[in-house]
C-alpha cells in the first residue's frame, strides 16, 4: 500500500467497457483509490477526458500517430504522455503502482502483464486471454514474485468468493454458468444466418464487441474454462458449464463432501471489479440490489456444443496444453474480427478456428518465444483461410 494509505492504481484499457466501469468505481471511493495510469489504443478523446478528470501520474495512447493530439491536449495538466505498445510495459513498473488492472482485450495483455508481475504488483484481471495463451507461465511467474492475481471476470471472481475461507478444502469441480448468449436454443440452421446486429444483443450483460461476440458463440465461456484451469490450479475435468439464462448465479464451487456454494447478484460487472480492487474489503455501493420478490425463477440446462461448438474445442485446447490455447485464442481474435467487419459469417468463426488447430504447429512445453511465434503464425493462417 502506497504512504497515502490509498491504493494507487494502473488501467490498462481504460477507455473499453471493464475501464469506463472501473473509473466508476474509483470515483465513488476517493478515499480508497488515487488513478495512477491510463492507456487506451486509439481512443484519444475520451483518454483525454479521463485523464483531465482523474489526473492520473502518466497515460499512454498506443496508437502512435495520435500521441501529439494528446500530448497538446494535456499540456497545461501535470500529466506525462508516452506512446506505443512498449510504453504499457514500462508504465506497469512505476514505483507507486500498487494494482494493475489489466482491461486489455485479447493477446495485447499477456506482455503488460508480465511486465507488472515481474515489477511485483498485485494483478486484477479481467483480460482472460492472458491466461488463455501463457497460463502456466504467468502463474508460475505469479508466484516466484509473490504477486496476487485478483479475477476481474464475473465467473471467476464468483468462484474466488466461493473458496474464500476454504483454502484448506480440496474443490471437486467448479460450474461456470453461461448466460447462453442472444441464440441459446437456436438450431444449426438458424444460426448459419446469424447477422452482426443480431449478434452484438446480449441479454444480459453490456460489454465491448469482441466479448459479446465471443458470447453468442460460446468462445467467451471456453476461454473462461481454460483461465479457471489456471487460476484454480484445476483439472479439465473438474471445470463444468452450465446455461443460466437469467446471469443471477455467477459461478458455484462443489466440494469434497458434495455441498455447493454459489454467488449470486444482478449483472454488473462494477461488483466484481470493485471486489478485486477493494479485496479483502467488500465496499460499499449504491448498486441495484437483488429483489427476491421480483425473482421467481433460476433455469439451469446444458450447454449445445454440437450447435455451438466453439465451448468444445476451447475443451480441446485445454486438454491439448501446450501452445493449443494460444492456437485457439488467436485464430479467434482474427475470425470475430472478419465476422465484425461482415466479412465471413457466424458459423465460419468455428470453422476457422478448428483449421488454425489443425494447421499450426503443437508445441508442448512453449516458452514465451514459442507463444509469441505461434499467435504470429495462427494469426497469419487465419487470415489466409479467411
Amino acid at each position: 500500500m502506497s504512504e497515502d494509505n490509498k491504493r494507487h492504481i494502473a488501467i490498462l484499457g481504460s477507455t473499453g467497457s471493464i475501464g469506463k466501469q472501473a473509473l466508476e468505481v474509483i470515483a465513488a471511493h476517493p478515499d480508497v483509490f488515487v488513478v495512477e495510469v491510463l492507456t487506451s489504443n486509439n481512443n484519444a478523446d475520451l483518454l483525454i477526458e479521463q485523464a483531465k478528470k482523474f489526473q492520473p501520474n502518466a497515460v499512454v495512447i498506443v496508437d502512435e500517430s495520435k500521441y501529439q493530439y494528446v500530448k497538446n491536449a494535456l499540456e497545461k495538466e501535470l500529466v506525462k504522455v508516452y506512446t506505443g505498445k512498449e510504453s504499457l510495459s514500462q508504465v506497469v513498473s512505476m514505483e507507486d503502482i500498487d494494482i494493475v488492472l489489466t482491461a486489455l482485450v485479447g493477446y495485447a495483455g499477456l506482455q503488460p502483464t508480465l511486465k507488472a508481475i515481474e515489477a511485483g504488483k498485485t494483478i486484477a484481471l479481467a483480460n482472460k486471454e492472458t491466461l488463455v495463451v501463457a497460463g502456466e507461465l504467468v502463474t508460475t511467474k505469479a508466484r516466484e514474485q509473490g504477486v496476487n492475481i485478483l479475477p476481474v471476470d464475473s465467473e471467476h471472481s464468483a468462484i474466488f468468493q466461493c473458496l474464500i475461507g476454504e483454502w484448506h478444502n480440496p474443490i471437486e469441480k467448479i460450474i461456470l454458468t453461461a448466460s447462453g448468449g442472444p441464440f441459446r436454443g437456436k438450431d444449426a440452421e438458424f444460426i448459419k444466418t446469424i447477422t452482426k446486429a443480431q449478434a452484438l444483443n446480449h441479454p444480459n450483460w453490456k460489454m465491448g464487441n469482441k466479448i459479446t461476440i465471443d458470447s453468442a458463440t460460446l468462445m467467451n465461456k471456453g476461454l473462461e474454462v481454460i483461465e479457471a484451469r489456471w487460476l484454480f490450479n484445476l483439472k479439465p475435468e473438474q471445470i463444468d458449464v452450465v446455461v443460466h439464462p437469467q446471469s443471477i448465479i455467477h459461478s458455484m464451487v462443489q466440494f469434497k463432501d458434495g455441498s455447493i456454494k454459489a454467488q449470486m447478484g444482478l449483472p454488473d460487472m462494477r461488483l466484481p471489479i470493485q471486489f478485486a480492487l477493494g479485496y479483502p474489503a467488500r465496499l460499499p455501493s449504491d448498486f441495484p440490489r437483488l429483489d427476491f420478490d421480483k425473482l421467481h425463477t433460476l433455469t439451469f440446462e446444458k450447454p449445445d456444443i454440437k450447435t455451438f461448438r466453439n465451448l468444445g474445442l476451447a475443451y480441446e485446447a485445454l486438454k491439448n496444453g501446450g501452445n493449443m490455447p494460444c492456437i485457439v485464442n488467436a485464430a479467434n481474435e482474427i475470425a470475430v474480427e472478419a465476422f465484425l467487419n461482415e466479412r465471413i459469417s457466424f458459423t465460419k468463426i468455428s470453422d476457422i478456428i478448428e483449421q488454425s488447430m489443425n494447421a499450426v504447429g503443437f508445441i508442448a512445453k512453449p516458452g514465451y518465444e514459442d507463444y509469441v511465434i505461434t499467435d504470429r503464425l495462427t494469426r497469419a493462417k487465419a487470415t489466409e483461410l479467411i
